[in-house]
């Protein structure tokens, strides 16, 4: 009859452990590698890796990122989304994509306390009047406008202030004023890229990221608000506009021209 009884197993040669330990039995720190970390420079222990990090910059940086102003951004924003919006909440930032419009923009997130609101890295700037009452007209022209494809309509600096005149108080005779602070908009708005610039100083595309940025809820309660404002003889004041969040002034660089 054979011997069934199982041979004797040596516990300590059952495999080797060739990392080096303390005296304690811990294993020193510089011998610790987090394979999840995406080291770009000494000392780096980010967890994003080089295409999310500038995507992840983009967004602070800019109004917003879309398909047509920064592609390989908006392509990093669809492939981390979820780490890209933790990352903003730690910085009490939202992070909002919409992915039809190909377009991915922050808001300042609001406290739900009363007592205490979150700090924030942007200073929110309210739009002037000029600012609104271009804002408005360029969301009406998008809505009009039925050709197909994004950043299509294309308007003249004398028309944006053509239209901006006919909500000036009627005692206004400061022309130069007034159009210094037309000017003023529309440099506004060139930098945010709402309006993007063309090989014309004097013309501009209107990015179509506007519908996103102000919806037609809103595009309704502002131009009611504008021309309620105007027919009873008062002046739009800056920053009063209803339900219209202001854009955040960030360090957006100017836009480039468009071909």
């Amino acid at each position: 009859m054979s011997d069934t009884t199982p041979a004797p197993v040596d516990d300590t040669a059952a495999f080797e452990d060739t990392t080096d330990v303390d005296d304690h039995g811990t294993v020193p720190h510089d011998e610790v590698r987090d394979e999840t970390s995406f080291a770009l420079f000494e000392g780096d222990e980010g967890r994003l890796d080089e295409p999310q990090r500038r995507a992840f910059v983009a967004l602070l940086r800019h109004t917003y990122v879309s398909a047509r102003t920064h592609a390989d951004e908006w392509r990093a924003v669809l492939d981390a989304e979820a780490q890209l919006r933790s990352r903003l909440n730690d910085l009490f930032l939202e992070l909002h994509v919409d992915r039809d419009r190909e377009v991915a923009w922050k808001r300042q997130a609001r406290s739900e306390s009363q007592r205490r609101a979150f700090p924030t890295l942007l200073r929110d700037v309210p739009y002037t009047r000029e600012e609104t009452i271009v804002l408005v007209w360029l969301r009406m022209r998008l809505r009009a406008d039925t050709r197909p494809g994004p950043d299509q309509v294309v308007v003249d600096r004398s028309e944006i202030l053509g239209h901006v005149a006919g909500f000036l108080p009627a005692g206004s005779t400061d022309r130069t004023r007034d159009e210094a602070r037309v000017a003023s908009a529309v440099d506004r708005l060139v930098r945010a890229r709402i309006l993007l610039r063309t090989t014309d100083p004097d013309r501009f595309r209107v990015a179509s990221v506007v519908e996103v940025l102000l919806p037609l809820e809103r595009l309704l309660e502002l131009d009611t608000w504008l021309r309620t404002a105007t027919s009873d003889g008062g002046e739009v004041v800056d920053g009063a506009a209803p339900g219209l969040q202001a854009e955040p002034t960030d360090t957006d660089d100017e836009g480039e021209p468009a071909a």
